[in-house]
């Protein structure tokens, strides 16, 4: 027990660590952690307190009856309007905001483009050679892609 001494400060030394740490974590963790689990408790609140940005389908499809036939219609029925339209919350109270018409040439690559890691299955095209330099709504309708023609 003579090296007793270099026992005591590394015990020392690791208690002095542990303390520090439960310091730093009770500084730095916010109070409302773990009160769902391993989630912030206030994150909630925070989140419902941000403005709503998103209008939902439900509500294009009350005003836009003969795009909404159209889509359901076509193989994007299950896609969302703002998935492409962009949030329309604002347009949906005030009728003087128009919504800007998507970029074809850059929105439908998005999700078409021929990529390895989507399933064999889905709709893909290298749009260089698909296309020949053509805008995408030049030959397919967006609202229902299978037809031919610009949409409305």
């Amino acid at each position: 027990m003579k090296d007793a001494g270099h026992l005591l400060r590394i015990a020392a030394l690791f208690g002095a660590g542990v303390l520090a740490f439960l310091g730093l974590r009770a500084y730095f963790v916010p109070h409302s952690f773990g009160q769902y689990g391993h989630y912030r408790g206030d994150a909630i609140a925070e989140i419902a307190a941000l403005p709503i940005v998103h209008a939902g389908h439900q509500t294009c499809e009350t005003c836009h009856t003969d795009i909404f036939e159209e889509k359901t219609k076509g193989k994007h029925a299950g896609v969302a309007c703002e998935a492409c339209h962009g949030p329309q919350a604002k347009h949906t109270t005030d009728l003087s905001i128009v919504p800007a018409k998507p970029d074809a040439a850059v929105l439908c690559a998005q999700c078409h483009g021929a990529s390895g890691a989507k399933p064999k299955w889905f709709p893909q095209v290298d749009t260089k050679e698909h296309s020949g330099g053509l805008i995408c709504t030049t030959c397919h309708r967006p609202h229902s892609p299978s037809l031919r023609g610009e949409s409305k």
